[in-house]
């Protein structure tokens, strides 16, 4: 494995295997490079590491390193890969004891959103253009000049009312929740700024006080609250009706902005004036027209009568136009109707063929219908019984009506009915002849001699 490649694996191993960390020692041998990195040695009694602190990270640290002092670094352990040297690459210092104070203020600041401090609901808004501005911080504060002024550029006719109290030390806390109790008491104020610079949070713990809290809290005066630098984060933040990032940014929300307002002011006149010179233009344009408008009554009852004749004549002459008009409209329709009527009808052609093919093909159906009749008048004609006996035949009855068919069906001495072509007659059997006796030539019972004796 080369070199690069097995240094590399042991930096990218510690740094995922450590990851961030706190790591707390005393600062040795301190320098600063022409790049503005600060590179030196964080050590203990037992051991030391060498640290660097990238210049783009040193900017914000509100306090100046030094030799022998106590420190906790945020940092990654990792290796310097051109010389393969351990060191600790750093994110953030503090000095050393403030891990247990910023433990303390996140308790703190736990304790007091549990009870309702921080409620967004409860927090006023500002007055857009407030009479006075009420300021607590120390008279000696770099905070005071820069808040006063922001004041005076921006609004340079809006009285200050200092409300002094220490910002830092013993006692600190409670004279700035003194002062802001003294400024709702006195109420000559609109508005009140709480502020004081940047430092560490040992430098600002003051406004992380309870007491002040509460008195913030119970402030009828809506609270800007400009602590610290934009990184800086208290207790009274957090209550205030509104947070600022600095001192000078909580003046610029307060004030407004002179300059800002006068050239709203001014776009403001010039809107008005052009409003008004529209409005007086149309006034004008509406005065003349109704000057223009106004004539004596004979002279407007002489040029209504002249419009009413004017109309009289238009309307005479309108009737005339449409009645000429109609009438040529009604000739024309006239001659229409009349060549329609003399002319032949486009489908006479046609009528005429279907009649003649309706009238043939009626003929035809009439000619199969008789010949059909025809037909069925002789089928029914070789069925009619009486066609039968006019060929001599008749029809034998016995006495119950019942028509014979069989000889064996009477017996002599039986009276029978004959059924002729024309009449009937009686008679009584006096012998009978079966199918069966005449081809065996028997005589009947009559002693006739049978078709074989006759034969014979």
């Amino acid at each position: 494995m080369p070199v690069s490649q097995f240094v590399s694996s042991a930096r990218l191993l510690l740094e995922r295997h450590l990851g961030l960390l706190w790591i707390g020692g005393e600062i040795s041998g301190i320098t600063r490079a022409a790049s503005g990195h600060l590179y030196f040695t964080l050590k203990d009694a037992s051991a030391q590491v060498r640290c660097v602190f990238f210049r783009h990270k040193a900017q914000g640290l509100g306090f100046a390193l030094r030799e022998g002092l106590a420190v906790e670094v945020r940092a990654v352990a990792s290796i310097y890969e051109p010389r393969g040297e351990f060191q600790l690459n750093v994110e953030t210092i503090r000095q050393a004891g403030q891990g247990a104070l910023y433990e303390r203020f996140l308790a703190r600041k736990r304790a007091l959103e549990a009870a309702g401090l921080f409620d967004g609901a409860r927090k006023r808004p500002l007055p857009a253009y407030p009479q006075r501005v009420g300021i607590v911080t120390s008279r000696r504060a770099a905070a005071l000049r820069d808040v006063l002024t922001t004041l005076a550029r921006r609004a340079p006719g809006v009285p200050v009312i200092l409300y002094p109290a220490a910002v830092q030390g013993a006692g600190a806390a409670g004279e700035i929740a003194a002062a802001i109790r003294v400024a709702n008491a006195h109420a000559h104020v609109d508005v009140l700024i709480v502020c004081r610079g940047g430092g560490s949070l040992d430098d600002l713990w003051a406004f992380n006080e309870e007491v002040v809290a509460r008195a913030v809290f119970d402030s009828r005066l809506p609270i800007v609250s400009g602590v610290g630098h934009e990184t800086d984060f208290t207790i009274c933040d957090f209550v205030a009706d509104v947070r600022a990032a600095t001192p000078t940014a909580a003046a610029g929300i307060v004030a407004p902005d002179r300059a800002a307002l006068c050239t709203a002011v001014a776009a403001l006149y010039r809107r008005l004036a052009r409003a008004f010179s529209h409005r007086l233009g149309h006034c004008a344009q509406r005065l003349d027209i109704a000057s223009r408008r106004l004539v004596h009554p004979a002279a407007r009852l002489a040029l209504q009568g002249e419009r009413a004749q004017a109309l009289g004549v238009r309307l005479a002459r309108a009737f005339a136009h449409g009645r000429t008009a109609a009438s040529h409209r009604v000739d024309v329709a006239r001659s229409r109707l009349v060549r329609e009527l003399r002319a032949p009808l486009p489908q006479k052609r046609r009528i005429d063929a279907a009649s003649t093919a309706l009238a043939r093909s009626g003929r035809e159906r009439v000619a199969r219908a008789k010949r059909d009749v025809e037909r069925l008048a002789a089928a029914l004609a070789l069925l009619n019984p009486k066609a039968v006996l006019e060929r001599g035949y008749a029809i034998v009855t016995a006495d119950d009506g019942r028509v014979v068919g069989d000889a064996r069906e009477i017996r002599i001495g039986d009276d029978v009915a004959l059924t002729l072509a024309k009449g009937s007659a009686h008679a009584t059997v006096t012998a009978t002849r079966s199918d069966a006796d005449e081809s065996a030539g028997v005589t009947t019972a009559d002693g006739r001699e049978t078709r074989a004796a006759k034969a014979r």
